[in-house]
């Protein structure tokens, strides 16, 4: 594919997970039928709402930005062939990250595969084979047992995260505490971002 819906572009920072803190410029693609009840980019869902983009317009948005790290999320990335548009950015000297589901098969060349499985839609076992972070919204004390069923899908080397859902953290971040002081394999990611109120 040369083009692809984009609900929109823009530079920021990551505010999750392992590189919680660096600068990076987002691409997030329209189109997701994962469905998630509590999801904060539901504009998203319907790709026909948005504009289609080149890859070549996007790499110069991207080039404007003194960061060198792509991150390529949703809506559901991986609903697409992303070989095309990850081999551009890494032409161009990008590292491309990459959040899904883990719900289609990851097509493309990704340096960095955050895998967030939902309960709306099941993950599969390739998409989870690859990655390199996962990370389980907990939206309550069940999602603990859900997240120790998904460590068992990812490699041995695999981050693990534990992120409380961001309308409900003052309950989550207290059962996420506990959890993480009681298996330290495991760690917390905040939504820094949302705390700095920024995209």
């Amino acid at each position: 594919m040369n083009e692809f819906p984009v609900m929109e572009y823009f530079y920021s920072i990551q505010g999750e997970g392992v590189y919680a803190g660096q600068s990076a410029f987002f691409i997030r693609l329209g189109g997701c039928d994962v469905g998630c009840v509590w999801c904060d980019v539901k504009d998203s869902w319907d790709a026909e709402k948005h504009p289609l983009k080149s890859i070549d317009f996007l790499v110069t948005e991207a080039k404007k930005h003194p960061s060198r790290i792509l991150i390529l999320t949703g809506g559901e990335p991986a609903m697409y062939d992303l070989t095309e548009i990850t081999k551009a950015f890494h032409n161009e000297g990008f590292r491309v990250h990459l959040e899904t589901s883990g719900a289609y098969e990851l097509i493309g060349d990704f340096d960095w595969v955050t895998f967030s499985p939902k309960k709306f839609k099941a993950p599969i076992l390739s998409a989870a084979a690859q990655a390199d972070e996962l990370k389980i919204v907990v939206f309550n004390k069940s999602d603990i047992a859900w997240a120790e069923t998904h460590q068992t899908m990812v490699p041995d080397n695999c981050k693990l995260y534990l992120q409380p859902e961001w309308d409900k953290r003052e309950v989550t971040e207290k059962i996420i505490f506990d959890y993480v002081l009681a298996n330290p394999n495991w760690y917390i990611s905040l939504q820094t971002h949302k705390y700095l109120g920024v995209d």
